[in-house]
């Protein structure tokens, strides 16, 4: 592919959208479970190591545990505690999702994110009609290119 000494190769972010099929809701709903399932494990693992790591601390330690190792202990919750609460929000982010995609109406339009593409300007072209340019999707297939590609 030969480029004149005017033209640009530039990146530009396209707009991708999908039309809200029964497959494409069953799909989106599947991908939230399969998040929430794995958000709910990695809540169960956090769990078990805060325990694990705080009766290790307690073996260790003399009876009753110092001041030490109690505040070691605290802290050990505290991270946990932390986490777990970063875990949950995430859990009701995707919980959110999903009913926001339960409620969509078929054939409705929605954003599915952004993907980049290269493309050449050259002098004259209007530079942001080439910058807005959208695909809409279909069950995955391109439906439509809107703008100047």
């Amino acid at each position: 592919m030969e480029y004149s000494q005017t033209q640009l190769l530039l990146k530009r972010a396209i707009n991708v959208k999908v039309v809200v099929t029964p497959r494409w809701k069953e799909e989106a709903q599947q991908q939230l479970q399969a998040q929430i399932n794995n958000l709910d494990s990695q809540l169960q693992q956090l769990e078990m190591q805060g325990q694990r790591m705080v009766s290790e601390l307690q073996k260790q330690s003399v009876q009753p545990p110092g001041p030490q190792v109690q505040e070691q202990i605290e802290n050990i919750q505290l991270q946990v505690n932390q986490k777990k609460t970063e875990l949950l929000e995430q859990k009701n982010q995707a919980l959110q999702q999903i009913q926001q995609v339960q409620t969509l109406e078929l054939e409705q339009q929605v954003n599915q994110g952004q993907i980049e593409s290269v493309f050449t300007a050259d002098i004259g072209d209007n530079l942001i009609k080439k910058m807005q340019v959208e695909i809409l999707l279909r069950d995955g297939v391109i439906e439509e290119v809107k703008g100047e590609v």
